[in-house]
């Protein structure tokens, strides 16, 4: 994700050094085996790792044999990718980009969008309906027909929850658009936005892009399970396939949200 104002570019590229020490990147193994059975991954197959940061899911992918793009709006964290990748001596594509702007010529069995990874972390002047769309269309267009996508996305019910009228007047928390706004030291003082999803917008937002939803459970970055949604959460997960010229065989017994 590239854009020279962003002020998520800014906030990790400062924390980008720190990063692989924050509590929830602590579970890569377990959550690459689960990611492997929720998206039918097979060997040498092509996926997209959207919001890649410092690329622990895809260097763990490519060394299982898989072909890896992972695609970032910081330069911080894409310089501690390259490094670890070379460490690990495998080979993973590396893209600076906007994530909303991501465009390729390439197309991918697979694709993810993990601890937000871009999906709802909005700068200043993006549409919180918008942003997330225009990732989600772009994914999309990079999926091959009937590929698989995992997203965690923050749950707008814990957000929600956790506000009050206080917040709401003060500008801490939008009602309306399910956002919440901070303000950050790493990388220079910055006013960060968060966006918070729920499963009925999650399904309108991937059918409008292609993706038939087939399960939104509750997944919290350290504890990924098929459990059901708890309201105060961090995270939801959403597993979604796009859609073929003909029915993919998954689809016929998708859960619903």
């Amino acid at each position: 994700m590239k854009r020279s104002a962003s002020e998520w570019a800014v906030f990790f590229n400062g924390h980008a050094p720190q990063y692989d020490g924050n509590c929830f990147t602590q579970n890569t193994q377990s959550e690459i085996a689960f990611l492997i059975r929720k998206l039918g991954l097979g060997p040498g197959m092509s996926l997209l790792d959207v919001g890649c940061g410092t690329g622990r899911h895809a260097i763990e992918l490519a060394r299982r044999g898989f072909r890896v793009t992972g695609v970032d709006i910081s330069s911080g964290m894409l310089s501690q990718a390259r490094e670890k990748a070379a460490a690990a001596g495998v080979a993973v594509t590396w893209i600076e980009t906007d994530a909303t702007r991501f465009a390729t010529d390439s197309s991918f069995d697979a694709a993810i969008c993990l601890c937000e990874g871009a999906f709802g972390l909005l700068g200043a002047r993006d549409d919180a309906l918008g942003q997330p769309a225009a990732i989600l269309r772009n994914v999309s267009a990079s999926m091959n027909p009937c590929a698989r996508c995992l997203f965690t996305v923050l749950n707008g019910y814990r957000m929600a929850r956790r506000h009050g009228q206080d917040d709401v007047a003060s500008g801490g928390f939008d009602p309306l658009t399910l956002t919440e706004r901070s303000d950050c030291e790493a990388g220079g003082r910055t006013s960060l936005r968060e966006r918070g999803f729920v499963p009925t917008e999650l399904r309108l937002l991937f059918r409008a892009a292609g993706l038939d939803v087939l399960h939104i459970w509750g997944g919290t970055a350290g504890a990924w399970n098929r459990g059901p949604i708890q309201l105060d959460e961090m995270e939801l997960m959403a597993v979604a396939q796009k859609r073929g010229a003909e029915n993919c065989p998954a689809q016929a017994g998708a859960e619903g949200v």
